[in-house]
């Protein structure tokens, strides 16, 4: 196994602005780790399941276009809120819609759907990042897991949000307990949480290393880094 280390690639990466800095989310803590993972896997379809006001989603369309490379993504949300985030206007969708498609219209689409639903639209091995950021019981979250798990391609990697959280019925922590059992995995705590597992087989040598840091210093050091340049991506970028 390599040893991980950046270079001045990665950290453009890292770098890049948040592209939706106004909207509260967890998630603003995560986005220069976004920008680097698409950086460095170079997906070809990405799918997230549970948009609300698109931080995250933006993190990823941006990273895709950056560099000439447009993956195809798709955020798959009803836009109406659930027992956890509570009930959306309207106005949410369509202010994610607007600047969806000013900015990434030509290879982004938002499916006003629900999960269960969306998944026939996708041929199984397809799916190069998955996002799961939905309803966070542990039912619900295992079963997103599991019904989009053939979708994945032999280089997929999932993302699991609110991985951190044990209030209330949240669940995902306990799904991501058996799962970073089951695959190469990497985890952050801040923000949330957000879980890594690399469920394809075909991943780039810095992903595999990264995973490979398990709970040593260097994980502690990589976790605050991503962390704080998460925190200087949140900036006016207009």
């Amino acid at each position: 196994m390599s040893e991980l280390t950046f270079d001045a690639t990665d950290l453009e990466a890292m770098l890049w602005a948040s592209r939706r800095p106004g909207y509260l989310s967890a998630w603003h803590g995560h986005v220069a780790f976004a920008h680097w993972l698409v950086d460095v896997t170079n997906p070809g379809c990405i799918v997230e399941l549970g948009t609300e006001h698109g931080v995250s989603y933006a993190s990823f369309c941006h990273a895709t276009a950056a560099r000439g490379r447009f993956a195809r993504c798709f955020a798959v949300d009803t836009w109406e809120g659930d027992d956890h985030t509570g009930a959306y206007s309207d106005a949410v969708f369509g202010d994610l819609n607007a600047f969806n498609q000013t900015h990434y219209g030509f290879f982004s689409m938002l499916l006003r759907m629900r999960f269960d639903d969306a998944v026939a639209g996708f041929t199984d091995g397809s799916i190069d990042l998955l996002h799961i950021d939905g309803l966070h019981t542990y039912e619900a979250v295992h079963n997103d897991f599991t019904t989009w798990l053939p979708k994945l391609s032999d280089r997929g990697v999932v993302l699991l949000h609110d991985t951190a959280i044990r209030d209330k019925d949240f669940g995902v922590w306990k799904l991501w307990s058996e799962l970073s059992q089951r695959y190469p995995s990497f985890r952050f705590d801040h923000s949330a949480g957000l879980g890594v597992l690399l469920v394809g087989a075909n991943q780039p040598a810095k992903l595999r290393a990264l995973c490979a840091l398990g709970d040593s210093p260097a994980a502690a050091r990589v976790r605050g880094n991503f962390e704080v340049l998460s925190g200087l991506a949140k900036r006016d970028w207009s």
